[in-house]
């Protein structure tokens, strides 16, 4: 026997593609008719989902707010539907939502995955929300809007990165970002990448270097180095994939100490971010002099830096000509990366 649930609700019309639909729901209705669908990878590295985990206090903050007398939550949840969902339209802008969960809830949360969670808790099961919907084509779409709603929030630009290889047709900005996001991506969850599972992300936790600094480097190679020459290679995703690979393989071998597992960017500057966007400079430098890509070629190009370097507190300070600084003063600032910089590439060219 199928299973609605009925809404009354109203239409604002934003686009010629998009109308929004608004309706008033109680926080056990929106789960049964959409659900937070969290951001994982498979076994295989491939991605699904899209939601960030939950945020334990955040949610017992707002959860403890709304148990209050006279607390009120005006920002609506966003929900996003690809399928089950009937519109029929009434008088005006007046219309009527039949949403099918006989398989179970077809629509995504797309915003405010806290605030539901947290309604969910509250005392009163009677607290009533706003609801906007949303309809898309297919799930493409709906992940492009997730993006799109939540890329003026300040939500980590981590899981936004993350997210873009998957998603086409976005503002010319982000879509400049989806090729290293992709690489950063292979990256990480490539058996064969010298830096398997060792980026952090939010479907990878544990690993040790920030996303964004590997972003950051690769998105300096495409702008202006390396990557903007050999992305134009045939299969020239993975040649870019392999040159940083390969890289990053000599890097491990030349410091191995400062790589260690068990370090971390607070106890090795090599896999902090300052580390790691300067030594990107250095494989730009090994690249256009020498036409360096294998790890044979860029090992034989930073060998001068060993026994230079102030990685971690066994090294102790680095020497920067009339500047001394302590091995962990070095932070991910504009300055600290071109000191670093300046520094490695002047060694690597005596």
């Amino acid at each position: 026997m199928n299973k609605y649930f009925k809404f009354s609700g109203i239409e604002a019309k934003q686009s010629d593609k998009h109308n929004v639909f608004s309706v008033v729901c109680k926080a056990d209705e929106i789960l049964q008719i959409a659900e937070i669908d969290r951001i994982r990878r498979s076994d295989q590295g491939e991605i699904f989902g899209f939601q960030r985990p939950k945020i334990k206090n955040h949610i017992n903050e707002i959860r403890d707010y709304l148990n209050k007398d006279g607390a009120v939550l005006p920002n609506p949840i966003v929900l996003a539907f690809t399928k089950d969902i009937l519109i029929t339209k009434k008088a005006k802008n007046n219309i009527e939502i039949e949403i099918d969960v006989t398989n179970g809830p077809p629509g995504l949360v797309v915003d405010g995955q806290q605030r539901l969670t947290a309604i969910g808790e509250v005392d009163n099961k009677k607290f009533e929300v706003f609801v906007s919907i949303l309809i898309c084509e297919d799930e493409e779409e709906l992940k492009r809007q997730f993006i799109l709603i939540n890329n003026t929030k300040p939500l980590s630009k981590s899981l936004i990165y993350e997210l873009l290889p998957g998603v086409s047709n976005l503002p010319e900005r982000m879509s400049a970002r989806t090729l290293a996001s992709k690489l950063t991506n292979n990256l990480n969850y490539e058996e064969s990448s010298s830096l398997y599972l060792d980026i952090k992300q939010h479907t990878n936790v544990q690993g040790r270097i920030k996303d964004t600094a590997i972003q950051r480097l690769i998105m300096n190679s495409l702008s202006d180095g390396a990557c903007r020459e050999l992305i134009n290679e045939e299969n020239g995703e993975k040649v870019c994939f392999n040159l940083i690979s390969q890289f990053f393989k000599a890097v491990q071998k030349t410091f191995p100490e400062a790589w260690d597992k068990k370090l971390r960017p607070h106890t090795s500057r090599l896999i902090h971010g300052a580390g790691i966007v300067a030594m990107g400079y250095v494989m730009e430098y090994l690249f256009n002099r020498d036409n360096a890509r294998t790890f044979q070629e860029f090992r034989a190009g930073i060998a001068p830096l060993e026994e230079r370097t102030a990685w971690t507190e066994k090294d102790g300070s680095w020497y920067f000509g009339d500047e001394i600084r302590n091995w962990n003063s070095i932070q991910n600032t504009h300055r600290d990366i071109q000191l670093l910089a300046s520094y490695l590439l002047r060694c690597v060219k005596k």
